[in-house]
């Protein structure tokens, strides 16, 4: 079968402090940052992963965290001329680089889109000073605004907005002003989520006081019908664009892409020329992953041939419009064959449609849960 598109994750995972709702591998930074070190420490991680890039370019470039904008355009600068040393980048590659509104600086940020960074994704959360100060952030709803005005004067013309709802005590109201002011900016792209509580986490230790079901439901509402209006496409659970603004490497993660993954607890998938998938885990503690005496590697773990098609529509799934029969056996090596009976039991549900592509029925993106439990208990 031919081998997916490849995407490259890079792990930074230092933040200014963490945030109470935070459960991804992220940790407070000290004084001073061991740029240096983890620039070397990443280019010889990847160097180990090379034989899994098969020759492919890459498509897409993902720098998550963490806070990657605490690092400083020279990092950056030293980082991508060792990549390009080793990896062929597609002429249209897509670097994104995730960015807190805390850290933006106008110089810096006109050096990241000098270096070829050309798009960012930028943690907002909420532009009101209570909701920000609840969630744990480091900026106020001024520093959010200029943040957005200093991406786009440093000639960022791709940028991502990102949003939450849902969160303690927030009213209808200002849900509505969070996406009204968001949207003055015009951004290209909008992820607009609701918080959950994850475990391990401040908030699961002591839970903030949410909104109510009900009010949950008509913010939910409110904000599909204002992006809608807005001209946005809602192209993933929480992820709204403008026409041909959609991530490119989200999408590759959805459509059951290969990515390698490198920097402290990134993950990998990849896909090998005997049709073998295999999912990676870099060691997760940024000191272990600088210790020179402990492998980069912590975890591989081969996809067995049936798990891959269910692993396939459990991601795919969450696109409006699903995968293509072909993408589906192109990417996984099966026939829906392998899946009939879920893939059955959720049309008799009304929650999937199967013809040249499957996707989620309106009921299925409505009942989203429901319907990928089907392939969880296969």
């Amino acid at each position: 079968m031919p081998l997916p598109p490849l995407s490259l994750y890079i792990h930074v995972p230092w933040c200014i402090r963490k945030c109470p709702y935070c459960d991804f591998n992220s940790h407070a930074a000290g004084s001073e940052l061991p740029e240096q070190a983890y620039v070397q420490a990443l280019l010889a991680d990847l160097q180990q992963d090379l034989p899994w890039v098969q020759a492919r370019p890459i498509h897409s470039i993902f720098f998550g965290g963490g806070t990657p904008s605490l690092f400083s355009a020279k990092a950056y600068q030293q980082l991508f001329e060792g990549l390009q040393r080793v990896l062929t980048l597609s002429d249209d590659c897509e670097i994104t680089l995730e960015a807190n509104p805390g850290t933006f600086e106008s110089n810096k940020f006109a050096a990241y889109r000098a270096l070829g960074i050309n798009r960012l994704s930028m943690g907002i959360q909420s532009f009101q000073p209570q909701h920000l100060k609840r969630l744990g952030r480091v900026h106020d709803g001024d520093e959010a605004r200029r943040a957005i005005e200093i991406a786009q004067q440093a000639g960022f013309d791709n940028f991502n907005v990102d949003l939450m709802h849902g969160l303690p005590e927030q009213t209808l109201e200002q849900a509505q002003a969070d996406l009204d002011i968001a949207l003055s900016f015009a951004p290209p792209h909008l992820s607009w989520y609701q918080l959950t509580i994850e475990p391990n986490t401040e908030f699961y230790k002591r839970p903030p006081r949410l909104p109510e079901d009900d009010a949950l439901w008509d913010i939910q509402e409110m904000g599909f019908a204002r992006l809608a209006k807005a001209g946005f496409e809602h192209y993933e659970i929480s992820a709204f664009a403008q026409h041909g603004k959609a991530a490119r490497h989200n999408l590759n993660y959805w459509q059951f892409g290969d990515y390698l993954g490198i920097g402290a607890g990134a993950h990998g998938k990849i896909t090998l020329a005997s049709g073998e998938i295999i999912r990676s885990q870099k060691t997760r503690l940024p000191r272990d992953y600088l210790n020179p005496d402990k492998a980069f590697l912590s975890a591989e773990q081969r996809i067995e041939r049936d798990d891959a098609g269910l692993e396939c529509l459990m991601n795919a799934l969450r696109l409006r419009q699903g995968i293509s029969a072909q993408d589906f056996t192109d990417r996984t090596g099966l026939s829906l064959d392998a899946v009939a009976q879920p893939l059955k039991l959720a049309q008799q549900k009304g929650l999937l449609e199967v013809n040249e592509r499957i996707y989620a029925t309106e009921r299925g993106q409505q009942y989203l849960n429901e319907l990928l439990a089907l392939f969880l208990t296969d």
